[in-house]
């Protein structure tokens, strides 16, 4: 695992906490769930590039500036997120609901190796900007605006579920010879009293750059 990757551990738990608002405070009915995603967008035998799956080059590090996914409806703005005092990962103000971070001390979306991307699911007003993340299917377009005035375009190559308890650190967050992408909010079962139960995965690779 990369140095990035093992200052990343321990993130999830700061977006656990911060997830669920919404769906506590209504209730938790089938129809305020997020969208899961099916098995059939999961991977079939591991994080690796499908033979023939076109890859861009990676561009030099500039840091992101807005997130586009127009299969999902989202358009936000980026902000960087560091690290808290108890060495998780800072998550986005929950009160803004169109609103993504990324890992900045790690790799920044379209540079060679893994780039981390956080939003929240809800807030308490209701669905927030990764609501609809486990919606997406494999192929998916992803777009990352850059401060370097290009446009990295990712496709993605699975969404995943996982438990708190057995989220695959070195899966999620290791190192890529390409310029990788990994989307990550609250998903799995719900509790009233803890919230969100696991997360949400997409997993994507930069295929253009405009």
């Amino acid at each position: 695992m990369s140095q990035s990757a093992q200052k990343a551990k321990g993130w999830l738990v700061g977006i656990a906490v911060l997830c669920g608002v919404w769906l506590v405070q209504n209730g938790s009915g089938d129809q305020l769930i997020p969208p899961q995603p099916s098995s059939a967008q999961a991977f079939a035998a591991g994080p690796e590039l499908q033979p023939g799956s076109p890859v861009a080059d990676p561009l030099r590090p500039s840091d992101p500036v807005r997130i586009r996914i127009p299969g999902i409806e989202v358009d936000a703005p980026m902000m960087r997120l560091g690290l808290g005092r108890d060495g998780s990962l800072d998550v986005p103000p929950d009160e803004d609901r169109n609103l993504a971070g990324w890992y900045a001390d790690g790799v920044p979306p379209g540079a060679r190796g893994t780039a981390i991307v956080a939003g929240h699911v809800d807030n308490a007003e209701g669905p927030s900007v990764f609501y609809a993340l486990g919606a997406l299917t494999k192929g998916t377009r992803v777009e990352v605006v850059r401060e370097d005035g290009r446009t990295a375009v990712f496709s993605v190559d699975a969404i995943e579920v996982y438990d708190n308890e057995e989220f695959p650190d070195q899966r999620v967050y290791g190192d890529s010879p390409h310029a990788s992408l990994r989307l990550i909010t609250c998903g799995g079962g719900f509790s009233e009293e803890t919230g969100y139960q696991g997360n949400v995965v997409a997993y994507a690779h930069l295929t253009d750059v405009r």
